[in-house]
């Protein structure tokens, strides 16, 4: 039986049907009522597990409204769920006011955890890099999602985004343009249903890769792009090598190295390797 007062957020399949826990099925079918983002889209869901709990609609132009009336069926001592069309709510879906509002008012929030379209992505990409940052949907406006990506350009982790099919090809341009072509791509689309595709190129090959195909620029993408990489750390700036010119000319070579890196920053190896050279 479900906690009262309590807001469960559930998980649900992003695609296959049967990628769904069976605590998130006993959870729906206890509470009192279920908030979805498409009531419809979720009806067939619920129906295919023989579910049939009261459901509310909770989208982005209503929610601050339904959030309040979830709080007034807490207030009476009901349970209620929230989830999305697909995967995790309040991750780039709707969810967040309602969750924040009923954590503000006391009631107890529960997560029930499932399918989640960036992870799974992840988990199938065979990237060695253990940290990635999820990003989510990019703006919609070409000179928007550019700055975006500028201000991404620099980080060293793995970049995770999600892309709706009409803007696929110009998120992967703009991506190629700012981030460089040579970073590593895994394209993800339409994940755990009938025509699952997880390509992995260059960024710059990537809009070839999609107008080979037209059915390739359907469906819901997931993009994994490589991080920045990162600086040669063999590289040594002029200002630090006249530093260690002037400290050669006075002191012992391993002494003069290690003062030069202490005052720099910089790569110690690198400096002796260059100490080595300007003694010769």
């Amino acid at each position: 039986m479900p906690v009262k007062n309590a807001l469960y957020v559930v998980a649900t399949p992003i695609g296959n049907l049967n990628d769904i826990s069976l605590r998130a099925l006993e959870v729906l079918a206890s509470v009192d009522v279920v908030a979805a983002e498409h009531v419809q889209n979720s009806k067939y869901l619920l129906s295919h597990h023989a579910i049939h709990t009261r459901m509310i609609a909770l989208h982005q132009h209503n929610e601050a409204a339904v959030a309040h009336q979830v709080s007034a069926f807490l207030a009476q001592g009901k349970s209620a769920a929230l989830i999305s069309d697909a995967g995790t709510p309040a991750i780039s879906d709707p969810g967040a006011v309602l969750v924040r509002q009923v954590r503000e008012q006391g009631f107890p929030v529960i997560p029930v955890p499932g399918a989640n379209a960036a992870i799974c992505a992840l988990s199938a990409a065979g990237i060695i890099s253990p940290h990635f940052l999820f990003y989510g949907f990019l703006p919609a406006k070409t000179g928007q999602r550019q700055q975006a990506l500028k201000t991404l350009a620099a980080l060293p982790y793995t970049l995770v985004f999600y892309e709706a099919p009409h803007r696929i090809q110009a998120s992967l341009h703009d991506m190629a343009a700012v981030l460089g072509g040579e970073r590593q791509l895994t394209i993800a689309r339409e994940l755990t249903k009938l025509f699952e595709t997880i390509h992995q190129c260059r960024l710059d090959e990537a809009i070839a890769w999609l107008e080979a195909d037209a059915h390739r620029k359907k469906g819901e993408f997931v993009i994994l792009v490589s991080g920045a990489p990162a600086p040669d750390s063999t590289e040594i700036s002029e200002q630090t090598r006249n530093t260690l010119t002037l400290l050669l000319a006075e002191l012992p070579l391993k002494q003069a190295v290690k003062l030069a890196a202490g005052i720099s920053g910089e790569n110690k190896k690198a400096l002796y390797q260059l100490a080595l050279s300007l003694k010769s």
